[in-house]
């Protein structure tokens, strides 16, 4: 918890610095839904096959939304997991781009999981992004637990590859290696997935080896 209120703080003073972007004088809304034949985050497995949607704001480098998807764990607990972040993001006319913001991950069924809170850090450049995220899992029990996610993604001409690893107390990485394009005014994906076997949290072991997964999806202005 002392990462996560530090990094906190750290974006409450780099805002400052990043004011001098220019602001719109009014905000763009938009909306985005979707379906995954398998719903992966971050190489850990959340549902066989999941749809989704979400809402954003955005008014200069500020950005805001909401976006929820179904989960199932395959043993009767399902439910919706439902996220909110906000954060903000500037571009230079050079092609640098950082961005800092906060992300939480609310559950419907506490029996699936319990909820998440990440401060998150990401730049890129080029063909080459990076994330860092320190986050804290709130476990029932009250024996919280830390971890820290980096992940390096290379993209070119729609095809990408990440690969993303957990620390502290989680442990595991990924390797992601997909291509997205846009098919009749839809944005259509395929990634396949390696994982290593302790990846993520307790119960999710053994479940993450490999996997070949399709996405459709669309998003629109409001």
């Amino acid at each position: 918890m002392k990462k996560l209120t530090q990094l906190a703080a750290a974006i409450a003073m780099t805002a400052g610095a990043m004011s001098a972007a220019p602001v719109m004088a009014e905000g763009s809304w938009s909306a985005n839904i979707g379906f995954a034949s398998e719903y992966y985050y971050r190489g850990i497995k959340q549902d066989e096959s999941a749809a989704s949607g979400g809402i954003d704001y955005e008014n200069g480098g500020f950005y805001a939304g909401v976006w929820t998807s179904s989960v199932d764990d395959g043993d009767e607990d399902s439910g919706l997991e439902v996220d909110g972040y906000f954060g903000y993001g500037i571009e230079t006319e050079s092609g640098f781009g950082a961005s800092l913001g906060f992300t939480t991950y609310q559950y419907t069924e506490n029996e699936f999981d319990t909820e998440y809170n990440e401060v998150n850090l990401n730049l890129s450049y080029g063909i080459a992004s990076l994330e860092y995220s320190v986050g804290e899992h709130d476990v029932e029990a009250g024996d919280d637990e830390d971890y820290t996610f980096v992940a390096l993604t290379l993209e070119h001409n729609g095809f990408y590859g990440t690969y993303g690893s957990f620390s502290n107390d989680w442990e595991g990485d990924y390797v992601e290696l997909g291509y997205g394009t846009e098919v009749a005014g839809f944005d259509a994906g395929v990634a396949l997935i390696f994982g290593s076997d302790d990846l993520g949290v307790e119960g999710t072991e053994g479940d993450n080896d490999e996997a070949i997964v399709f996405t459709i999806g669309k998003s629109f202005d409001l």
